[in-house]
């Protein structure tokens, strides 16, 4: 199955890679203790950020046609804004709690994220009812 296949095939899709950040994120503050924690956790970190990508942007183009442009230069636009913020915060964070704090970050904005997927999940109305 190709790729856009399974990034269309429903919000469960989405589920499982927030999953994997969240999970990702318990590895990555071992990472002090060997390289392979580390390793393991930057795989799952890639894997659940680019499905969540490639389903977004499966979402706009399944949409308007004639407003694919526009959505994917706000969709980016916010991607880039999110991506800067991030650092930002790590960098702060890192100043005063150190790898851990990074850490706690990461797993509490990828919680966050999993939590309001949930909660926009059950505000949508039923599929194919």
């Amino acid at each position: 199955m190709p790729i856009h296949g399974l990034a269309t095939t429903g919000p469960g899709t989405t589920g499982i890679a927030l999953a994997c950040l969240l999970a990702s994120w318990v590895p990555i503050a071992c990472a002090g203790h060997t390289l392979w924690a580390l390793v393991l956790g930057i795989v799952l970190l890639d894997l659940g950020g680019q499905a969540i990508h490639v389903v977004n942007q499966s979402l706009i183009f399944s949409t308007r046609p004639e407003a694919h442009g526009r959505l994917v230069g706000c969709y980016m636009l916010f991607y880039a804004v999110g991506s800067g913020l991030g650092a930002v915060a790590s960098t702060a964070v890192y100043g005063l709690a150190g790898w851990p704090g990074v850490c706690a970050l990461g797993l509490g904005l990828s919680l966050a994220a999993l939590l309001f997927w949930a909660a926009t999940l059950r505000a949508m109305p039923a599929q194919g009812a």
